[in-house]
């Protein structure tokens, strides 16, 4: 089971080993990973420090996800040839 509180979009990129992964239920998230399980990984620990940040700056919270979802596409960088 994912323990994710908010939805987790991963986008696979022109070069095999660069994912870049996003929430749309968490404004201003977003990172990078070498592969989908580790995007999956730095996704869940980031997610948690970004909010703990939001927090410390007062800023306010989305409500978490009852049921976030995992999206894994192509980048639209990706399908440009």
């Amino acid at each position: 089971m994912l323990d994710l509180k908010y939805s987790l979009v991963i986008e696979a990129t022109a070069e095999p080993d660069f994912f870049t992964f996003y929430s749309p239920d968490l404004e201003g998230f977003s990172g990078v990973g070498h592969s989908i399980e580790d995007c999956l990984y730095k996704a869940k620990w980031g997610m948690i420090e970004h909010v703990e940040v939001m927090i410390a700056q007062n800023l306010p919270l989305p409500p978490q996800n009852p049921q976030p979802t995992v999206i894994i596409q192509n980048s639209q960088e990706a399908l440009v040839v």
